[in-house]
Protein backbone atom coordinates (compact mmCIF):
# COMPACT_ATOMS: atom_id res chain seq x y z
CA UNK A 1 0.00 0.00 0.00
CA UNK A 2 1.12 3.29 -1.08
CA UNK A 3 -0.55 5.96 0.82
CA UNK A 4 -1.44 9.93 -0.50
CA UNK A 5 1.46 11.66 -0.55
CA UNK A 6 4.95 11.98 -2.88
CA UNK A 7 7.32 8.66 -2.58
CA UNK A 8 10.76 8.36 -4.64
CA UNK A 9 12.20 5.19 -5.43
CA UNK A 10 16.00 4.09 -6.46
CA UNK A 11 15.79 1.65 -8.56
CA UNK A 12 13.07 -0.60 -9.88
CA UNK A 13 10.15 -3.05 -8.30
CA UNK A 14 9.72 -6.20 -8.92
CA UNK A 15 6.45 -8.22 -7.30
CA UNK A 16 6.29 -11.57 -6.44
CA UNK A 17 3.34 -13.99 -6.32
CA UNK A 18 -0.12 -13.12 -5.03
CA UNK A 19 1.17 -9.04 -4.25
CA UNK A 20 -0.79 -6.29 -5.42
CA UNK A 21 1.06 -2.93 -5.60
CA UNK A 22 -2.01 -0.67 -4.39
CA UNK A 23 -1.28 3.29 -4.91
CA UNK A 24 -3.66 4.85 -3.08
CA UNK A 25 -5.50 8.61 -4.70
CA UNK A 26 -3.35 11.25 -4.04
CA UNK A 27 0.14 8.89 -3.42
CA UNK A 28 2.56 9.43 -6.54
CA UNK A 29 5.52 6.85 -7.31
CA UNK A 30 8.28 8.19 -8.31
CA UNK A 31 11.10 6.55 -10.07
CA UNK A 32 15.05 7.24 -10.68
CA UNK A 33 16.02 8.43 -14.13
CA UNK A 34 19.32 7.09 -13.20
CA UNK A 35 20.05 4.00 -15.59
CA UNK A 36 22.56 2.50 -13.36
CA UNK A 37 19.52 2.09 -10.68
CA UNK A 38 18.00 -1.06 -13.53
CA UNK A 39 20.90 -3.21 -12.93
CA UNK A 40 21.73 -6.17 -12.59
CA UNK A 41 19.90 -6.93 -16.01
CA UNK A 42 16.60 -9.27 -16.25
CA UNK A 43 15.93 -11.03 -18.98
CA UNK A 44 13.33 -9.00 -20.64
CA UNK A 45 12.06 -7.92 -24.23
CA UNK A 46 12.46 -4.77 -26.12
CA UNK A 47 10.80 -4.40 -29.53
CA UNK A 48 10.33 -7.92 -29.97
CA UNK A 49 13.85 -9.39 -28.76
CA UNK A 50 14.86 -11.09 -26.06
CA UNK A 51 17.68 -9.85 -24.42
CA UNK A 52 19.17 -9.11 -20.68
CA UNK A 53 18.64 -5.38 -20.36
CA UNK A 54 17.90 -2.64 -18.00
CA UNK A 55 14.78 -4.21 -15.59
CA UNK A 56 11.85 -2.23 -16.39
CA UNK A 57 10.76 0.27 -13.79
CA UNK A 58 8.10 -2.14 -12.44
CA UNK A 59 8.50 -5.89 -13.47
CA UNK A 60 7.57 -9.31 -12.77
CA UNK A 61 9.39 -12.76 -13.80
CA UNK A 62 7.49 -16.05 -14.02
CA UNK A 63 5.04 -15.24 -11.04
CA UNK A 64 1.13 -15.67 -10.45
CA UNK A 65 -1.57 -13.39 -9.44
CA UNK A 66 -0.04 -10.07 -9.72
CA UNK A 67 -1.71 -6.59 -9.27
CA UNK A 68 -1.15 -2.89 -9.71
CA UNK A 69 -4.42 -1.08 -8.65
CA UNK A 70 -5.01 2.27 -7.15
CA UNK A 71 -6.06 5.72 -8.15
CA UNK A 72 -2.78 6.94 -7.63
CA UNK A 73 0.04 8.04 -10.34
CA UNK A 74 3.42 6.32 -11.66
CA UNK A 75 5.85 8.93 -12.62
CA UNK A 76 8.75 7.65 -14.56
CA UNK A 77 10.45 10.56 -14.76
CA UNK A 78 11.35 10.22 -18.47
CA UNK A 79 12.42 13.53 -20.35
CA UNK A 80 14.63 15.14 -23.04
CA UNK A 81 17.00 15.50 -19.49
CA UNK A 82 17.48 11.36 -19.44
CA UNK A 83 15.99 8.71 -20.90
CA UNK A 84 14.46 10.22 -24.06
CA UNK A 85 17.75 10.96 -26.24
CA UNK A 86 19.17 7.30 -25.96
CA UNK A 87 16.21 7.52 -29.08
CA UNK A 88 18.53 9.53 -31.16
CA UNK A 89 17.21 12.23 -33.52
CA UNK A 90 13.77 12.40 -32.96
CA UNK A 91 10.87 14.28 -34.68
CA UNK A 92 11.82 17.98 -33.77
CA UNK A 93 13.90 17.25 -30.22
CA UNK A 94 16.07 19.53 -29.45
CA UNK A 95 18.43 17.65 -26.87
CA UNK A 96 21.40 17.66 -29.64
CA UNK A 97 23.65 15.14 -31.58
CA UNK A 98 25.32 13.81 -28.54
CA UNK A 99 23.10 11.06 -28.41
CA UNK A 100 21.62 10.32 -31.71
CA UNK A 101 23.46 7.22 -32.87
CA UNK A 102 23.53 5.33 -29.29
CA UNK A 103 19.74 2.97 -29.50
CA UNK A 104 20.67 2.77 -33.45
CA UNK A 105 24.00 0.81 -32.67
CA UNK A 106 22.72 -1.10 -29.69
CA UNK A 107 19.90 -2.03 -31.32
CA UNK A 108 21.23 -3.38 -34.53
CA UNK A 109 24.16 -5.52 -32.73
CA UNK A 110 20.93 -6.89 -30.99
CA UNK A 111 19.47 -7.69 -34.70
CA UNK A 112 22.21 -9.82 -35.64
CA UNK A 113 22.37 -11.43 -32.46
CA UNK A 114 19.20 -12.34 -32.79
CA UNK A 115 19.19 -13.59 -36.72
CA UNK A 116 22.48 -16.04 -35.25
CA UNK A 117 20.72 -17.34 -32.91
CA UNK A 118 22.50 -16.36 -29.51
CA UNK A 119 21.30 -17.22 -26.65
CA UNK A 120 19.41 -14.77 -24.66
CA UNK A 121 21.61 -15.02 -21.35
CA UNK A 122 25.01 -14.19 -23.97
CA UNK A 123 22.76 -11.01 -25.43
CA UNK A 124 24.52 -8.68 -23.35
CA UNK A 125 25.65 -4.86 -23.62
CA UNK A 126 28.44 -3.15 -21.65
CA UNK A 127 26.64 0.20 -23.28
CA UNK A 128 23.56 -0.24 -23.72
CA UNK A 129 21.17 2.59 -24.84
CA UNK A 130 17.88 0.39 -25.26
CA UNK A 131 15.99 2.05 -22.62
CA UNK A 132 13.26 0.00 -20.48
CA UNK A 133 9.56 -0.23 -20.71
CA UNK A 134 7.75 0.77 -17.25
CA UNK A 135 5.39 -1.95 -16.48
CA UNK A 136 6.62 -5.93 -17.96
CA UNK A 137 5.14 -8.59 -16.48
CA UNK A 138 6.89 -11.57 -17.94
CA UNK A 139 5.77 -15.50 -18.40
CA UNK A 140 3.38 -14.36 -15.98
CA UNK A 141 -0.31 -15.43 -15.17
CA UNK A 142 -3.40 -13.87 -13.82
CA UNK A 143 -2.25 -9.79 -14.17
CA UNK A 144 -4.06 -7.35 -12.81
CA UNK A 145 -3.24 -3.44 -13.73
CA UNK A 146 -5.86 -1.02 -13.05
CA UNK A 147 -6.98 2.39 -11.83
CA UNK A 148 -3.46 3.62 -11.86
CA UNK A 149 -2.07 6.95 -13.73
CA UNK A 150 1.38 6.57 -15.78
CA UNK A 151 3.44 9.41 -16.42
CA UNK A 152 6.41 9.94 -18.48
CA UNK A 153 7.57 7.07 -19.46
CA UNK A 154 11.49 5.69 -20.70
CA UNK A 155 9.70 3.91 -23.44
CA UNK A 156 6.48 1.69 -23.84
CA UNK A 157 4.45 2.20 -20.70
CA UNK A 158 2.09 -1.48 -20.28
CA UNK A 159 4.25 -4.46 -21.78
CA UNK A 160 3.09 -7.55 -20.44
CA UNK A 161 4.92 -10.40 -22.35
CA UNK A 162 4.12 -14.50 -22.75
CA UNK A 163 1.66 -13.92 -19.82
CA UNK A 164 -1.57 -15.41 -19.63
CA UNK A 165 -5.26 -13.70 -18.26
CA UNK A 166 -4.11 -10.13 -18.34
CA UNK A 167 -6.76 -7.40 -17.43
CA UNK A 168 -5.67 -3.71 -18.15
CA UNK A 169 -8.87 -1.31 -16.78
CA UNK A 170 -9.42 1.99 -16.25
CA UNK A 171 -5.84 3.09 -16.57
CA UNK A 172 -4.74 6.64 -18.07
CA UNK A 173 -1.51 6.77 -20.21
CA UNK A 174 0.29 10.20 -20.60
CA UNK A 175 3.72 10.17 -21.88
CA UNK A 176 5.50 11.83 -24.97
CA UNK A 177 8.52 10.83 -25.53
CA UNK A 178 9.44 8.39 -28.15
CA UNK A 179 8.46 5.02 -28.13
CA UNK A 180 5.86 5.63 -25.56
CA UNK A 181 3.45 3.36 -26.46
CA UNK A 182 0.41 3.16 -23.98
CA UNK A 183 -0.56 -0.45 -23.85
CA UNK A 184 1.59 -3.29 -26.01
CA UNK A 185 0.74 -6.85 -25.35
CA UNK A 186 3.12 -9.39 -26.81
CA UNK A 187 2.81 -13.03 -27.51
CA UNK A 188 -0.07 -12.80 -24.18
CA UNK A 189 -3.68 -15.26 -24.42
CA UNK A 190 -6.82 -14.28 -22.95
CA UNK A 191 -6.31 -10.35 -22.44
CA UNK A 192 -8.74 -7.82 -22.06
CA UNK A 193 -7.65 -4.00 -21.93
CA UNK A 194 -11.06 -1.71 -21.28
CA UNK A 195 -11.98 1.57 -20.32
CA UNK A 196 -8.76 2.91 -20.64
CA UNK A 197 -7.49 6.78 -21.94
CA UNK A 198 -4.14 6.46 -24.10
CA UNK A 199 -2.63 9.83 -24.69
CA UNK A 200 0.49 9.30 -26.07
CA UNK A 201 4.16 10.17 -28.29
CA UNK A 202 3.29 6.32 -30.13
CA UNK A 203 0.64 4.22 -30.90
CA UNK A 204 -1.99 3.91 -28.03
CA UNK A 205 -2.48 0.02 -27.94
CA UNK A 206 0.04 -1.93 -29.98
CA UNK A 207 -0.61 -5.88 -30.24
CA UNK A 208 2.74 -7.99 -30.74
CA UNK A 209 4.25 -11.23 -30.92
CA UNK A 210 8.16 -10.87 -31.17
CA UNK A 211 10.23 -9.45 -34.40
CA UNK A 212 11.51 -11.69 -37.06
CA UNK A 213 13.62 -14.65 -35.86
CA UNK A 214 12.83 -14.32 -32.22
CA UNK A 215 9.31 -14.34 -32.83
CA UNK A 216 9.40 -17.42 -34.53
CA UNK A 217 11.46 -19.22 -32.25
CA UNK A 218 9.25 -18.54 -29.30
CA UNK A 219 6.33 -19.44 -32.14
CA UNK A 220 3.22 -17.53 -29.77
CA UNK A 221 1.22 -15.54 -31.28
CA UNK A 222 -1.15 -12.78 -29.18
CA UNK A 223 -4.74 -14.67 -28.75
CA UNK A 224 -8.04 -13.95 -27.16
CA UNK A 225 -7.81 -9.77 -26.68
CA UNK A 226 -10.97 -7.85 -26.21
CA UNK A 227 -10.71 -3.96 -26.16
CA UNK A 228 -13.44 -2.14 -25.48
CA UNK A 229 -14.67 1.30 -24.20
CA UNK A 230 -11.42 3.18 -24.24
CA UNK A 231 -10.24 6.35 -25.65
CA UNK A 232 -7.48 7.37 -27.99
CA UNK A 233 -6.05 10.78 -27.97
CA UNK A 234 -2.69 11.83 -29.15
CA UNK A 235 -0.63 8.50 -30.77
CA UNK A 236 0.62 7.01 -33.82
CA UNK A 237 -1.84 5.18 -34.12
CA UNK A 238 -5.43 3.93 -32.13
CA UNK A 239 -5.24 0.73 -32.17
CA UNK A 240 -2.38 -1.39 -34.08
CA UNK A 241 -1.50 -4.43 -35.05
CA UNK A 242 2.56 -4.57 -34.98
CA UNK A 243 5.06 -4.10 -36.15
CA UNK A 244 6.61 -6.76 -34.17
CA UNK A 245 4.43 -9.79 -34.88
CA UNK A 246 5.98 -12.26 -36.10
CA UNK A 247 4.46 -14.60 -34.25
CA UNK A 248 0.63 -13.42 -35.52
CA UNK A 249 -1.84 -12.77 -33.36
CA UNK A 250 -5.41 -14.44 -33.89
CA UNK A 251 -8.92 -13.51 -32.26
CA UNK A 252 -9.14 -9.95 -30.98
CA UNK A 253 -12.42 -8.01 -30.76
CA UNK A 254 -12.20 -4.51 -30.45
CA UNK A 255 -15.67 -1.94 -29.62
CA UNK A 256 -17.18 1.28 -28.90
CA UNK A 257 -13.52 3.01 -28.68
CA UNK A 258 -12.90 6.74 -29.33
CA UNK A 259 -10.50 8.52 -31.03
CA UNK A 260 -10.94 12.13 -29.91
CA UNK A 261 -7.88 13.76 -31.11
CA UNK A 262 -6.51 16.06 -33.75
CA UNK A 263 -3.03 14.64 -33.22
CA UNK A 264 -3.79 10.93 -34.08
CA UNK A 265 -1.85 9.61 -37.10
CA UNK A 266 -4.25 6.44 -37.58
CA UNK A 267 -7.12 4.86 -36.27
CA UNK A 268 -7.17 1.38 -37.21
CA UNK A 269 -3.76 0.28 -38.16
CA UNK A 270 -1.54 -3.41 -39.39
CA UNK A 271 2.02 -2.67 -39.97
CA UNK A 272 4.33 -5.22 -41.11
CA UNK A 273 6.66 -6.34 -43.52
CA UNK A 274 8.16 -9.58 -45.54
CA UNK A 275 10.91 -9.69 -42.83
CA UNK A 276 8.53 -9.78 -39.71
CA UNK A 277 5.86 -11.28 -41.61
CA UNK A 278 3.10 -13.13 -39.37
CA UNK A 279 -0.08 -14.62 -39.71
CA UNK A 280 -3.32 -12.42 -38.48
CA UNK A 281 -6.45 -13.83 -38.43
CA UNK A 282 -9.67 -13.07 -36.72
CA UNK A 283 -9.56 -9.79 -36.25
CA UNK A 284 -12.73 -7.24 -35.49
CA UNK A 285 -13.51 -4.27 -34.78
CA UNK A 286 -16.85 -2.36 -34.58
CA UNK A 287 -18.40 0.29 -33.50
CA UNK A 288 -14.85 2.95 -33.71
CA UNK A 289 -15.56 6.43 -33.55
CA UNK A 290 -13.34 8.71 -34.62
CA UNK A 291 -12.83 12.62 -34.77
CA UNK A 292 -9.96 13.82 -36.81
CA UNK A 293 -6.98 11.54 -38.26
CA UNK A 294 -4.60 11.30 -40.92
CA UNK A 295 -5.53 7.82 -42.23
CA UNK A 296 -8.30 6.22 -40.97
CA UNK A 297 -7.34 2.57 -41.92
CA UNK A 298 -3.94 1.33 -42.53
CA UNK A 299 -2.77 -2.20 -43.74
CA UNK A 300 0.86 -1.56 -44.99
CA UNK A 301 3.06 -4.17 -45.97
CA UNK A 302 6.13 -1.83 -46.56
CA UNK A 303 6.56 -0.50 -42.97
CA UNK A 304 10.76 -0.02 -42.27
CA UNK A 305 12.72 -2.67 -44.11
CA UNK A 306 9.31 -3.09 -46.83
CA UNK A 307 9.62 -6.09 -49.00
CA UNK A 308 12.69 -7.29 -48.43
CA UNK A 309 12.29 -11.11 -46.77
CA UNK A 310 11.24 -14.60 -47.33
CA UNK A 311 8.29 -14.06 -44.78
CA UNK A 312 5.19 -12.27 -46.09
CA UNK A 313 2.15 -11.73 -44.25
CA UNK A 314 -1.09 -13.49 -44.36
CA UNK A 315 -3.77 -11.77 -43.30
CA UNK A 316 -7.29 -14.04 -43.16
CA UNK A 317 -10.93 -12.48 -41.63
CA UNK A 318 -10.24 -9.21 -40.88
CA UNK A 319 -13.11 -7.10 -40.25
CA UNK A 320 -14.09 -3.26 -39.64
CA UNK A 321 -17.42 -2.03 -39.30
CA UNK A 322 -19.49 0.43 -37.86
CA UNK A 323 -17.26 2.76 -37.87
CA UNK A 324 -17.71 6.66 -38.23
CA UNK A 325 -15.16 9.57 -38.75
CA UNK A 326 -15.17 13.29 -38.80
CA UNK A 327 -12.30 14.02 -40.84
CA UNK A 328 -9.29 12.32 -42.43
CA UNK A 329 -6.72 13.44 -44.80
CA UNK A 330 -7.08 10.04 -46.60
CA UNK A 331 -9.68 7.33 -45.67
CA UNK A 332 -7.57 4.24 -46.33
CA UNK A 333 -3.91 3.57 -47.04
CA UNK A 334 -4.00 -0.28 -48.20
CA UNK A 335 -0.42 -1.32 -49.56
CA UNK A 336 0.05 -5.14 -50.51
CA UNK A 337 2.55 -6.80 -52.12
CA UNK A 338 2.72 -7.52 -56.29
CA UNK A 339 3.44 -11.32 -55.47
CA UNK A 340 1.39 -11.50 -51.89
CA UNK A 341 -1.78 -8.96 -52.08
CA UNK A 342 -3.84 -7.86 -49.23
CA UNK A 343 -6.56 -10.32 -48.73
CA UNK A 344 -8.93 -11.14 -46.31
CA UNK A 345 -10.08 -7.90 -45.48
CA UNK A 346 -14.22 -6.60 -44.82
CA UNK A 347 -15.22 -3.32 -44.67
CA UNK A 348 -18.31 -2.44 -43.58
CA UNK A 349 -21.04 0.69 -42.27
CA UNK A 350 -17.87 2.95 -42.41
CA UNK A 351 -19.15 6.33 -42.35
CA UNK A 352 -16.81 9.50 -43.07
CA UNK A 353 -18.04 12.83 -42.99
CA UNK A 354 -14.69 14.79 -44.68
CA UNK A 355 -11.40 13.70 -46.75
CA UNK A 356 -9.11 15.68 -48.43
CA UNK A 357 -7.17 13.32 -50.55
CA UNK A 358 -7.52 9.88 -52.60
CA UNK A 359 -7.00 6.85 -50.90
CA UNK A 360 -4.17 4.63 -51.76
CA UNK A 361 -4.89 1.32 -52.52
CA UNK A 362 -1.76 -1.33 -53.94
CA UNK A 363 -2.56 -4.94 -54.48
CA UNK A 364 -5.29 -5.61 -52.68
CA UNK A 365 -7.59 -8.52 -53.76
CA UNK A 366 -10.86 -9.76 -53.03
CA UNK A 367 -11.73 -7.41 -50.45
CA UNK A 368 -15.32 -7.33 -49.06
CA UNK A 369 -17.03 -3.97 -48.85
CA UNK A 370 -20.75 -2.08 -48.05
CA UNK A 371 -21.64 0.81 -47.30
CA UNK A 372 -18.90 2.81 -47.35
CA UNK A 373 -20.28 6.52 -47.31
CA UNK A 374 -17.66 9.54 -48.07
CA UNK A 375 -18.37 13.18 -48.05
CA UNK A 376 -22.65 11.52 -48.26
CA UNK A 377 -22.27 9.10 -50.81
CA UNK A 378 -21.71 5.85 -51.21
CA UNK A 379 -17.98 4.97 -53.28
CA UNK A 380 -16.50 1.90 -54.16
CA UNK A 381 -13.62 1.32 -52.44
CA UNK A 382 -11.11 2.28 -55.07
CA UNK A 383 -13.27 5.64 -55.56
CA UNK A 384 -12.67 6.15 -51.84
Amino acid sequence: MVPKGEFFCKGPIHLKSNINLHIEEGATLHFSTDSQHYKPYVHTRWEGMELMGYSPLIYAFKQKNIAITGQGTLDGGASADNWWPWKGKWKTSEWGDHAVENQKYTRDTLQVMVEDGTPVSERVFEENYLRPPFIQPYLCENVLIEGVTILRSPFWLVNPVLCKNVTVSNIHCHSFGPNSDGCDPESCTDVLIQSCVFDTGDDCIAIKSGRNADGRRLNQPSENIIIEDCEMKAGHGGIVIGSEISGGVRNLYAQRCVMSSPNLDRGIRIKTNSIRGGHLKNLNYRHISIGDVKDAIVVNFFYEEGDAGNFPPKLEGITVEHMTVKRADRAFMLRGYDHTPITGLSLHDISIASVEKPSVIENVEAIQTSNIVIAGKKVGLRDA
